[in-house]
Order: C-alpha cells, then structure tokens, then sequence
C-alpha cells in the first residue's frame, strides 16, 4: 500500500474535524457548554477524547468555533431568504423547513441554547454580541411585510411576530428532543401561526 499524499491526509483530516464539530453540535445542543464533556464528544464522534485535542486545544475553542461558524451561515441565510423563490409564504415556509430539517435541527438547538446561556466561553459572548438576535430577524422583516401587504400574513409588528414565531419553533425543535414520540408540527400547521 503506497503512503498517503499530503491531499488525501488533508482530506482525512478535514474529515475528521467535521466528523468532531458535528458530535460535538449535537452534545452541545443537548446539554450546554458547561453539561458537555468531552469524553461524551468523543464517544458520539466514536474516537478517543484525546483526538480532539488534535483538532482543537480546549473545549472552549471548538465550542466557540460552532458558534462562530453558525452565525456565519444564519447572517448569509437571512441575508438571502429575501431571495428565496416564490411569494413571501413559500419564503417564510422555505425558511421554516430548513430550521426543522433533521439536518439543520441541531444547529438551531445549538443556538437557542447558547443564546440561553449564562456560562459560555467569552470570545462566543462576543461574538453574540455581534450579532443580536433583532439584528438578524430584522433581514425577515421585509419578507413579512410584503406578505402582510399581499393579504397573506396578519397584522400587527412584523419584528415582534416574526421573534414570537421563531421563538415558537426553535422552542419546538428544543421540546422535541425530549419528547420524540410526538414529533413536531408540520410546517403548514406552524405557519397558521402567520397566515391570515
């Protein structure tokens, strides 16, 4: 067997780092930072702890990367929900899939949390900072405004009853990892939410 070029050890060892932020997402979604060990990272990886530490010096710094990188891709998604296709239903509706897609579920689990935190690393409390979550919510209200123009969505603050409504689902997607039996709503029955 020929040794591994430098693009395939590259290869394997972005794998393995993705393979480790991904455990790591859903452990941290489940318990928080400070109820997340890194042994149970590690088991949910299926490697040995001590490979993390290869990949990232200290839970702080994998923790904060998960945020880091999520917030990068919220921002780049809201910025560009508004050029989802179809009428400001399907874009709320795309919007909504996409948060309750077994995927992504964890991500916004991860982010609730986080945001519901009192005991996270300081440069991931910055970096929350950075991006309150009016901030972002205001990319949807365009949307939401159109959509109350075209007789779609009902009246009242477009900012408040896009926050209540993302509220209500990423409160959902939280309640839904003890509650599995049930499941969650389809998106139709959580846009009656919206829709007048």
């Amino acid at each position: 067997m020929s040794p591994l070029n430098k693009q395939q050890l590259n290869q394997i060892r972005d794998e393995r780092r993705e393979q480790i932020k991904q455990a790591a997402l859903k452990i941290f979604a489940r318990r928080g930072f400070a109820g997340t060990k890194t042994s149970v990272i590690a088991a949910e990886a299926g490697i040995s702890e001590g490979l993390i530490f290869r990949y990232f010096k200290t839970k702080d710094e994998l923790f904060t990367s998960l945020v880091e990188e999520l917030m990068s891709e919220a921002t780049k998604e809201l910025r560009d929900a508004k050029h989802l296709p179809g009428a400001p239903l399907e874009q709320i509706k795309a919007f909504t899939e996409d948060m309750l897609d077994e995927n992504n579920k964890y991500a916004f689990m991860f982010m609730h949390r986080v945001r519901n935190s009192e005991v996270i690393p300081e440069e991931a409390a910055r970096i929350l900072e950075q991006n309150p979550v009016d901030e972002l919510l205001n990319r949807l209200v365009p949307i939401f405004i159109k959509g109350q123009q075209a007789g779609q969505f009902i009246e009242g603050e477009p900012l408040k009853l896009i926050a209540w409504y993302i509220y209500t689902v990423n409160s959902l997607i939280m309640e839904e990892v003890g509650q599995e039996e049930h499941g969650l709503p389809s998106v139709e029955f959580l846009l009656r939410l919206l829709i007048k």
